[in-house]
């Protein structure tokens, strides 16, 4: 589904050369609920980006689903970002002056999908996240965690076979922490394939595999099987 083949990303500072990405590898097989772990600044929001084709690394090859990402032409990336990929952000990135549904439906403009009329996967999503009553609310009159489930929403919008998150309980609450995390297991149980990066350990026991990141690099690698059982959000 997904791979790095010796990935290096280097950032010119004043101070001197900031190395992001260090000659990483990494293979994400399809159907895997990956967590990458490890402390801030270590590059994992670098990996993201690079991963969902939004940040051309230095050197180094990246393949999504066997084609190499940086190898296409910008309109044929972005045509294949947005027919394989979803992206949860920890900020939610939802744009204030539209409601909840308008919010959802950006992820279909890349597919020139994005009508007058109520997208139905849209509507399909508002009623399983539990965001039917806050369809039409703007993103001020939301709590954290239904802001969280408007941008899982959007990211599931395209039915996309992976899915990209970045830290994406940061800002929540244990208890909406622990939503978040029950419904992207739900994506992961339907068939999809999952990247998780976060700094802590709330995801292990949820993942095929735990890796972790250190100064651009995973450092170790280590199984944890999935307990337990959710319900299914689909991305199909």
């Amino acid at each position: 589904m997904l791979s790095f083949d010796n990935v290096t990303t280097v950032h010119p500072t004043p101070q001197g050369e900031i190395r992001s990405l260090d000659r990483l590898n990494l293979e994400v097989k399809p159907g895997e609920f990956v967590v990458l772990r490890g402390p801030s600044g270590c590059g994992k929001t670098t990996l993201l980006l690079t991963a969902g084709g939004m940040l051309r690394p230095t050197s180094g090859t990246v393949r999504l689903e066997g084609r190499d990402l940086y190898a296409l032409g910008e309109r044929e990336r972005n045509r294949l970002r947005g027919q394989t990929l979803g992206f949860v952000f920890q900020m939610f990135h939802l744009l204030p002056y539209l409601d909840v549904e308008e919010n959802i439906q950006l992820a279909a403009m890349p597919r020139n999908l994005l009508g007058t009329a109520p997208n139905p996967r849209a509507l399909e999503l508002l009623q399983l996240l539990g965001l039917e009553t806050r369809r039409h609310h703007r993103p001020t009159a939301l709590s954290a965690g239904e802001r969280q489930r408007t941008a899982i929403a959007r990211a599931l919008l395209n039915r996309p076979r992976l899915v990209l998150a970045d830290e994406p309980t940061g800002n929540l609450d244990p208890a909406n922490a622990s939503e978040v995390f029950r419904l992207l297991r739900g994506y992961h149980e339907s068939g999809g394939t999952l990247l998780l990066v976060t700094h802590g350990t709330a995801a292990d026991a949820l993942a095929d595999r735990v890796l972790e990141m250190h100064a651009g690099a995973i450092s170790s690698r280590a199984t944890r099987p999935a307990t337990g059982s959710s319900p299914a959000v689909s991305p199909a």
